[in-house]
């Protein structure tokens, strides 16, 4: 057993991504920190690596999320005896679907150095079980949400998102937040945009490679409404002025669909491996504009209660998300630092 010092010092190496596009690891981060663990939060580049390697010292723990920050942890560890957990949040199957067959086979070989050297391993896939528990001590984790911030947004941060879309949405939204990415459906969402009535208006929040593409639809059509990137503290006033979210994404851990159900909205999700998990709570649909459109439209309509179904299903996801919470799953995290190996 590593016997830690009562005051923990932790290096989180995390996706080198936008702190509003990925939060997850923020939030547990704040978790630790107030129950007493002391987090630094680092993107992963070259440049940050070099830097953990000259302090590393500093800290009594490395934590690397995949899949760069795992393997950068990995390479801390074996250089400075840093112990390490493995924070291990997607599975190699979606880098392979969207990478070259040889950049994905060195992925998952550096993937498998990684858990075979790490002290611990947390694991949020069950696809991904039988891969690291070959390798080393795994413990099940999950994604999660701050679930009262979106149930029960604050006031002030209500009005900053309504005062921003004032004038701009028609009378019911369809939100979507998070990577404006091809693999998000993010082109199939635009044209799906265009298929809606005239009483919905898309509203787009995020970055990503494709920012430039939804901006040329937010000015080529007046029901596409993109502010681009906001401060994910004010996320929960603006899905509070939304009626339908929007994840397009085939996965089945996905922070935005908990965070929609936190906030009472019904749900859009594409068919896939999302389907055992969130069967009867949302409204699927295919990646095609017209599956899109109409899926809005149907889940808008239960929002209205026309159906008399919407009730239910919305009631039943945000009683999914609120099992979900972050408070809980930083627990597993620190105790997990705590109890080293």
């Amino acid at each position: 057993m590593t016997t830690l010092p009562t005051s923990t010092t932790v290096l989180w190496l995390t996706p080198d991504k936008p702190e509003d596009i990925s939060v997850g690891r923020q939030r547990i981060a704040t978790h630790l920190e107030e129950s007493g663990v002391d987090v630094t939060l680092r993107g992963t580049t070259s440049k940050t690596v070099l830097q953990s390697l000259r302090d590393a010292g500093q800290y009594d723990v490395i934590i690397g999320t995949t899949r760069a920050g795992a393997i950068a942890g990995t390479a801390i560890k074996l250089a400075t005896g840093t112990p390490l957990i493995v924070d291990h949040i997607d599975p190699i199957r979606q880098f392979e679907e969207n990478n070259p067959r040889w950049l994905a086979t060195i992925v998952r070989q550096l993937e498998n150095v990684a858990f075979r050297v790490a002290d611990r391993v947390l694991y949020v896939y069950d696809e991904e079980a039988n891969r690291v528990n070959r390798f080393g001590t795994a413990t099940k984790t999950a994604l999660g949400v701050d679930f009262d911030r979106f149930a029960n947004p604050d006031p002030d941060i209500v009005e900053r998102a309504e005062s921003a879309l004032e004038g701009t949405v028609a009378e019911n939204v369809a939100i979507y937040v998070g990577g404006l990415e091809p693999i998000y459906h993010v082109r199939d969402l635009l044209a799906a945009a265009t298929r809606l009535d005239e009483s919905w208006t898309l509203l787009v929040l995020g970055t990503g490679s494709l920012s430039e593409q939804v901006e040329r639809a937010a000015a080529s059509h007046d029901n596409i409404v993109y502010p681009g990137t906001v401060p994910h503290e004010v996320i929960p006033g603006y899905l509070h002025a939304a009626d339908v979210g929007v994840c397009l994404v085939d996965d089945p851990h996905t922070l935005k669909v908990l965070e929609y159900g936190a906030a009472g909205l019904p749900t859009v999700q594409v068919r896939g491996r999302a389907e055992e998990r969130f069967d009867g709570l949302v409204e699927f649909c295919d990646p095609t504009p017209d599956s899109i459109a109409r899926a809005i439209e149907r889940a808008g309509t239960e929002q209205t209660g026309s159906t008399g179904s919407s009730q239910s299903t919305t009631t039943g996801l945000q009683s999914f998300a609120r099992e979900f919470d972050w408070a809980e799953i930083a627990e597993t995290y620190k105790n997990t630092i705590t109890n080293l190996k």
